[in-house]
C-alpha cells in the first residue's frame, strides 16, 4: 500500500473530513478557552431579557463566541458566526445552557476564559443534568414521603 498525504489525495479525490460530533465540538471550544485561561473575555449582556429573535443576533467582540469562531476547524465544520444563535445551533446548546455559560449576570462584563470554560463544561456535560434530575427526584420523594406514609397508615 502506498502512503500519500492528504493534500495529494485532495487533488485526486473529493476527500471530505468527518463532521465533528456535538461532544467533539464542545470539547474543542472548551480546549480553546483553556489554552489561555487567564485571558479576559467579554460576556454576553443579560441575554435572558432579550426576545428570542434579538437574542440570536447577540455578539460581543472578544467573547467566548469569538474564540470559537476564530478557530478554523470549527468554522470549517460549520460554525457560521460569533452570534449567539449560530453558536447555539452549532454547539446544540439550550437557552439555559447558553445563559449559564455566557451571560453577564453570572460573570460580570468580563471574566477569565478558564471560568467560561468551566461553566460551559458544567452546563453541557450529561452528568450535570443527571445530577440535577437526581436531586429533584430526591427532593420530590422527601416532600411527598410523609403524605404517602399518612395515606398508607
Amino acid at each position: 500500500m502506498e502512503h500519500k498525504d492528504l493534500d495529494t489525495l485532495r487533488n485526486v479525490a473529493d476527500v471530505q473530513p468527518r463532521p465533528l460530533t456535538r461532544q467533539e465540538r464542545l470539547e474543542r471550544w472548551i480546549d480553546l478557552l483553556e489554552r489561555d485561561p487567564a485571558r479576559r473575555l467579554n460576556s454576553l449582556g443579560e441575554i435572558e431579557y432579550k426576545p428570542p429573535a434579538e437574542r440570536a443576533l447577540v455578539r460581543e467582540d472578544n467573547s467566548p463566541l469569538t474564540v470559537a469562531f476564530d478557530d478554523p476547524v470549527l468554522r470549517t465544520d460549520g460554525l457560521e458566526s460569533d452570534r449567539l444563535g449560530d453558536a447555539m445551533r452549532y454547539f446544540e446548546i439550550s437557552d439555559g445552557q447558553a445563559h449559564y455559560a455566557l451571560c453577564s449576570c453570572l460573570s460580570g462584563h468580563t471574566a477569565e476564559a478558564g471560568s467560561f470554560a468551566r461553566r460551559l463544561r458544567n452546563s453541557t456535560s450529561s452528568t450535570a443534568w443527571h445530577s440535577a434530575i437526581g436531586a429533584w427526584a430526591l427532593a420530590s420523594l422527601a416532600v411527598s414521603l410523609p403524605g404517602i406514609i399518612y395515606l398508607l397508615s
